[in-house]
């Protein structure tokens, strides 16, 4: 998946996995944040309606990533430019640096999963000590090839129970609607 792919189906408004809004699992992640100057990366970010609530609420280390030139304009536009906020058009994947948080939302499923162990692997290298990852991956199969790519639960202890120290896997209870009973709600800790 190219930047080209995902800037065009930004073009073309095929943005399914967009809720138009801060998804509730990720609002009760950030709610329970209590140091605002802790470093935030939100790969995949897209629309980023969590960098809207992080904002409001003070936080002062904000860093989104994203391959489609296209989600970070608009992102830019909706927000404007706080000091709190770092935007990168770019590959998650080449990205250096250090945090405290990161927020998954969607990224996971819209990569190919022959690059989960790289995923993991570089989660683990970006997050500080005592760092977590945490959000929200599909529990399910889906009938057609993605993205998004879904995944089972047991693939993803095997995939980051020897990276991670904490490895919380459950079903998501605040899943939206359409898809409460096929999210399972992630925390990883390094």
């Amino acid at each position: 998946m190219t930047a080209d792919y995902w800037n065009d189906r930004y073009q073309t408004n095929r943005m399914g996995w967009d809720l138009g809004q801060l998804s509730p699992p990720l609002k009760a992640i950030i709610d329970g944040v209590t140091d605002k100057t802790a470093a935030i990366l939100i790969p995949g970010a897209g629309s980023g309606y969590e960098v809207d609530y992080l904002l409001q609420l003070g936080f002062q280390n904000i860093t989104v990533i994203d391959l489609a030139p296209l989600a970070i304009k608009r992102l830019n536009e909706r927000v404007g430019n706080p000091p709190a906020l770092t935007t990168i058009i770019g590959d998650f994947f080449a990205h250096q640096g250090q945090y405290d948080l990161i927020l998954e939302q969607t990224f996971f499923c819209a990569l190919d999963p022959t690059l989960r162990p790289a995923y993991a692997q570089h989660m683990h290298e970006l997050l500080k000590p005592n760092g977590k990852l945490a959000g929200v991956l599909f529990g399910i199969t889906f009938p057609f090839a993605g993205p998004p790519f879904g995944g089972s639960v047991d693939e993803y202890r095997a995939l980051f129970e020897p990276l991670f120290t904490h490895v919380r896997l459950e079903p998501c209870e605040l899943s939206i609607k359409p898809r409460l009973g096929s999210e399972w709600w992630i925390e990883l800790r390094k």
